[in-house]
């Protein structure tokens, strides 16, 4: 199976790295762009957290209640971005398309690739080991690690957001990462003039 734009990890950064590129659907550089995520969640830090400081959200929101909404609003709002379930990622390498992403049940092609998984060790990715180094940001006695990028790019068509790229682990600046990504992505499509998706109250 062959994308566009193929995110991996179903946590803050990568379903709203989806969300934004997803709602440029009507857009002339965004018709007919095939787009997926590999929406493994299990080690999610979500999982876990409790959100009493976030703009917009209730006190007391559970991540694991994000975890399950975002999927339904990705689902229900853009459904032609394809969410793949219960696949663990095992390579990401090179290929003619753009990249070969290897999982434990198929192999899929794109031509950019986002990694939004958490800084976790152990991050056990081929084709990745060469960009791992300590977290910039993180407590170093948490030995966290990053993917070595500059403004979330690696190299040409591939992407990381999320702690890590190297940000902190806060809700809202591991969503920004992923919106940022998918501006970044959506300003290439629209041969590389800066864009962003916004919708407006239309008065009558």
């Amino acid at each position: 199976m062959s994308f566009d734009c193929l995110i991996i990890g179903g946590g803050v950064s990568g379903m709203q790295c989806a969300l934004v590129i997803g709602s440029a659907y009507k857009k002339e550089y965004a018709k007919n762009k095939k787009v997926g995520i590999l929406m493994h969640q299990r080690i999610s830090h979500l999982q876990n957290a409790l959100f009493n400081n976030v703009l917009g959200l209730p006190v007391g929101t559970l991540g694991s209640d994000i975890l399950e909404q975002g999927k339904e609003q990705l689902s229900n709002q853009y459904p032609h971005v394809s969410q793949i379930q219960n696949e663990k990622v095992l390579s990401v390498l090179d290929s003619e398309e753009g990249y070969k992403v290897i999982t434990n049940k198929n192999e899929y092609y794109s031509k950019k690739v986002v990694i939004a998984l958490n800084y976790s060790k152990p991050f056990e990715i081929a084709g990745l080991e060469q960009y791992i180094e300590p977290h910039m940001r993180a407590n170093v006695m948490k030995d966290r690690v990053q993917l070595r990028n500059f403004n979330y790019l690696i190299k040409k068509g591939l992407y990381v957001c999320g702690t890590l790229s190297g940000i902190r682990s806060q809700f809202a600046i591991a969503a920004g990462s992923g919106a940022s990504v998918a501006t970044d992505i959506l300003t290439v499509w629209n041969d590389n003039i800066p864009t962003k998706v916004h919708d407006k109250i239309i008065k009558q």
